[in-house]
């Protein structure tokens, strides 16, 4: 028994300051974070609880009826930039993100 322990408590330190690890790059802005994912073999996500971990680091603070954070984005061919602000009060606005074909 005690030998199990002296075998188990150091890897379950180990084990948990990689997911600290984890969770402290997860709540990096997107560029950063994809850098340190990019570099971490894929066995990363069956290892760690990554799912349960990657919705907590982005649950952010909106609840149902506050008002969306102001954004900017490029149109379609890049020739002006439209801000969500730009269209309070006027018509609704959905937004889409990813592929939608």
């Amino acid at each position: 028994m005690r030998k199990t322990l002296v075998y188990a408590v150091p890897v379950v330190v180990v084990y948990g300051i990689l997911v600290g690890g984890l969770f402290a790059a997860m709540l990096q802005p997107p560029a950063k974070f994809g850098r340190i994912m990019s570099r971490l073999p894929s066995v990363t996500f069956f290892l760690f609880p990554f799912e349960p971990m990657w919705l907590m680091a982005r649950k952010g603070n909106l609840k149902v009826g506050d008002m969306a954070p102001d954004l900017a984005l490029k149109t379609a061919d890049r020739s002006a930039e439209v801000s969500l602000s730009s269209f309070r009060g006027r018509q609704p606005v959905a937004l889409v993100f990813g592929s939608h074909t």
